[in-house]
């Protein structure tokens, strides 16, 4: 992979664990970040040595407090516009991995922060962690993902009152309304997410990934077309080795030896 300035990288017998690094701003996202975190899409993508996607944040306070403010404040409309639209990209990119992506949330994830919790597959909290949605208290919305990302986990509602507030709400609050997954201790975040990574890994790789195709592109049809895109997938598993062994190995009642292909 890339050097990278703002980003921590390793990648440990499949999982690679990127650490969002700019622990003097708490992690917040400017230009630069961004940029990083859009090569390191590209390159995660294509490597095959990658199975599962881990990321938290450096330091105990923050996993992503928010966009850079003082980027932000003088940009004209066309910037601002143009500012959003590279951080959607960014996190659909993240979103659309073909490896399934687990925030570990390890403190404040505000504004930029939450929306990058939420382009994750799952989301693992510090009992320390906070969400949140502020940007009507600095006079913008959220314009990273988060009104449509956030209606999609917890319902309109809850969306909307967290985003018309700006209000901030703890790991506890997250989870009851399904933001999170779980919540861990702060000491046990990583150790956790890093189960959570080979529980996955010891399953079917592709019926994983095909899995997580067949979710993202069914939220956004309607029933019967997600059906019947299911279907195809489905299907597709039957042509892989990973499925004979798997219903060979239930069949002889001893635990599947996946290839990955």
């Amino acid at each position: 992979m890339n050097q990278y300035t703002h980003l921590l990288v390793e990648n440990n017998d499949g999982i690679a664990m990127i650490t969002l690094n700019r622990p003097k701003a708490l992690n917040a996202l400017n230009y630069d970040l961004l940029q990083e975190l859009n090569q390191l899409c590209e390159d995660i993508a294509h490597d095959e040595t990658v199975k599962v996607v881990i990321i938290t944040g450096s330091g105990d306070k923050a996993f992503v407090a928010g966009a850079d403010i003082g980027e932000m404040r003088p940009l004209s409309a066309m910037e601002g516009r143009n500012w959003g639209r590279l951080g959607q990209s960014v996190f659909s990119k993240i979103e659309n991995l073909p490896q399934p992506v687990i925030a570990a949330v390890n403190g404040f994830a505000l504004g930029g922060g939450c929306e990058l919790a939420m382009a994750c597959d799952m989301r693992i909290a510090s009992e320390k962690a906070r969400f949140g949605q502020p940007e009507v208290t600095l006079g913008i919305l959220p314009g990273f993902g988060g009104t449509q990302r956030l209606s999609r986990l917890v319902g309109t509602g809850r969306a909307k009152e967290l985003i018309f507030t700006g209000d901030m709400i703890d790991a506890q609050e997250a989870y009851r309304i399904g933001l999170v997954n779980k919540v861990i201790t702060h000491e046990e975040l990583l150790s956790a997410a890093k189960s959570l990574a080979q529980r996955i890994m010891s399953r079917a790789e592709t019926a994983v990934t095909l899995s997580k195709v067949a979710v993202n592109k069914g939220i956004n049809m309607d029933l019967e077309s997600g059906i019947a895109y299911e279907a195809e997938v489905f299907g597709l598993c039957f042509s892989t080795q990973d499925q004979k062994e798997g219903m060979t190995a239930f069949l002889e009642k001893r635990k599947a030896n996946f290839i990955g292909k």
